[in-house]
């Protein structure tokens, strides 16, 4: 006869009106970071033409944007901890929408490459901010939101580069467009920022975390970093080279490649909306490893098939394997004993963002070697190691 399981009680929900507002204006805000993420991602030509850049120049511009981002992660958690979530989303939300605003007015390419390290940093730390607001808001409500918070950023992103690709269409010039794009971002980090926990209200064990300087050993905020890596490494890859392998390996149409990256973000977009259901209902451990396991699978199948079809069934498997994987991490590293939410996720999100920006050359050099559907093959073995972590995800 076994004994009963013992579970530990769950947090008392705060169901306060000042809770309910929070969490909206969080909503708000992950809207508004990927909003000027798309507005960006589908200017990136209009980039290239106004400074006329080659394949090169364009690619160092591109990395000038991640290093910024990973140069800020560094102390991200430390700026938030000290001023607090608030005050960070209208620092960062500010200078990130003036650094895309202005981004077309010089015409020189150094100061191109000042203006992408500015809107990476910045970018990261808005992304800290709301990242260690949404923990708290989960912790403080006793029920999952992070989930759905990270949908929508993906619901930002697509409207971002919807609103851009109209314009285009109705050949609005690009800077009125990028204006008009970040006004539009700056009103939205404005307006919600007022809903957000004030300083006051952040976690007690964050505050005494931070002013003891107390940390956990750097283990188990590696072991969320590395699966953070292999997810966002293969997020990235699908991202860059999804629709050119489509074309290019398999024959198809521009407009039937186009469809395997749609397919991969719309599935993205879904399973976020519909992540923190399943978190209430299945433990992260076994959630990620069946994530991982199943599209790895899918991802295989479709590479030794070579059917258009299957592989954007394949992408939208992949796709709903993958969304989840951040809010699973980020929530892991919120609750690290000894190490403040903000600091927790600024690391994982530091080497998460090293394999999201590694995962699509490291594709191309195994392409150089053998083909595109060679290098593909890095999204398994990425899924799979997903997979196999997640056992040894903390609870």
């Amino acid at each position: 006869m076994t004994s009963p399981t013992v579970t530990a009680p769950l947090p008392t929900p705060d169901l306060s009106p000042d809770l309910a507002a929070a969490r909206w204006a969080t909503r708000a805000q992950f809207f508004a970071l990927g909003f000027l993420s798309g507005s960006w991602g589908v200017h990136v030509p209009s980039a290239k033409a106004h400074f006329q850049l080659s394949a090169g120049e364009l690619s160092v511009a591109l990395f000038s944007a991640a290093l910024g981002a990973v140069l800020c992660l560094t102390r991200a958690g430390s700026v938030v901890n000290a001023l607090g979530p608030r005050r960070v989303v209208m620092l960062g939300g500010a200078i990130a929408c003036a650094a895309l605003a202005v981004l077309l007015l010089p015409t020189s390419f150094a100061a191109l490459i000042v203006l992408m390290l500015v809107f990476g940093g910045s970018t990261a730390l808005f992304d800290v901010s709301i990242n260690a607001e949404g923990a708290l808001l989960e912790k403080r409500s006793g029920r999952k939101v992070m989930s759905g918070f990270h949908g929508m950023w993906s619901a930002g992103g697509m409207a971002g580069a919807g609103l851009g690709a109209l314009m285009l269409r109705a050949d609005v010039a690009p800077l009125h467009q990028l204006l008009l794009m970040t006004a539009l971002a700056l009103a939205i980090v404005l307006v919600a920022q007022r809903g957000m926990l004030k300083q006051e209200q952040a976690d007690p064990a964050d505050r005494e975390a931070q002013a003891t300087g107390s940390r956990r050993p750097k283990g188990t905020l590696l072991l969320l970093g590395a699966l953070g890596v292999s997810g966002l490494l293969a997020e990235g890859a699908i991202y860059d080279w999804s629709v050119l392998w489509m074309q290019q390996d398999l024959g198809q149409t521009p407009a039937l490649s186009a469809m395997a990256y749609a397919a991969f973000a719309a599935s993205m977009a879904a399973n976020r909306f519909a992540g923190d259901w399943l978190r209430t209902h299945i433990p992260a451990a076994r959630m990620m490893a069946i994530s991982g396991t199943v599209a790895a699978a899918a991802m295989a199948v479709s590479l030794w098939v070579r059917d258009p079809w299957v592989a954007l069934v394949a992408f939208v498997v992949v796709g709903a394997g993958l969304a989840n994987l951040v809010p699973i991490i980020f929530m892991a590293a919120s609750h690290v004993p000894g190490v403040p939410a903000a600091a927790g996720i600024a690391t994982v999100s530091s080497l998460g963002y090293i394999g999201f920006v590694a995962g699509p050359p490291l594709i191309g050099a195994v392409a150089q070697a053998t083909s595109l559907s060679g290098g593909m093959w890095v999204v398994v073995v990425a899924l799979l190691l997903q997979a196999l972590g997640a056992r040894w995800l903390p609870k």
